[in-house]
């Protein structure tokens, strides 16, 4: 009983070197040829771009034109903010405005101005204070100024200018 138990484990210990042994020389001939197939180029992973390459994704074509936008320049506004201190925020900004609506935003600006004056009243400091508070005041701006001129006219508010003393 002890002799079949003796042949059983010398035979289970052979197989797994076997094993082992195929398994190497898999991963080696798996590098050896990933490597290959990489370096001469047949798979599209590093590398620098082949003439070919570069004239299919455009390098060569000439940019697109930029769009026909104008902007306006709105008049810095310095506001007290609310607090218990005496702070204050000087805000600047500019509208970019698509090209055939210029007159009409700056026939506007009195009332975009108004618009302006009254939101950033309305800011707290804590509301300032965070990261995010500048995307977060364009956006809101930027619709309420969509509400005055009519959508389609004012594609952003640039913010030239966010002092806050």
């Amino acid at each position: 009983m002890t002799d079949a138990t003796a042949e059983q484990a010398e035979v289970s210990g052979k197989s797994g070197k076997k094993g082992m042994i195929i398994g190497v020389i898999l991963a080696i001939a798996g590098a050896a040829g990933g490597y290959f197939l990489t370096v001469s180029g047949l798979l599209p992973i590093g590398g620098a771009p082949t003439a070919q390459e570069s004239k299919e994704t455009g390098e060569d074509t000439p940019a697109k034109a930029l769009p026909k936008v104008g902007f306006v320049d709105l008049a810095p506004v310095i506001v007290s903010v609310n607090a218990s201190d005496s702070r204050h925020l000087k805000f600047h900004a500019q509208l970019e405005v698509n090209d055939q609506y210029m007159a009409d935003v700056e026939k506007m600006k009195p009332r975009i101005m108004d618009v302006l004056n009254g939101y950033l009243r309305a800011i707290k400091v804590a509301d300032l204070e965070d990261s995010l508070a500048l995307m977060r005041i364009r956006g809101h701006l930027l619709r309420r100024i969509e509400i005055v001129v009519g959508e389609g006219r004012v594609r952003d508010v640039l913010v030239m200018e966010f002092v806050l003393n």
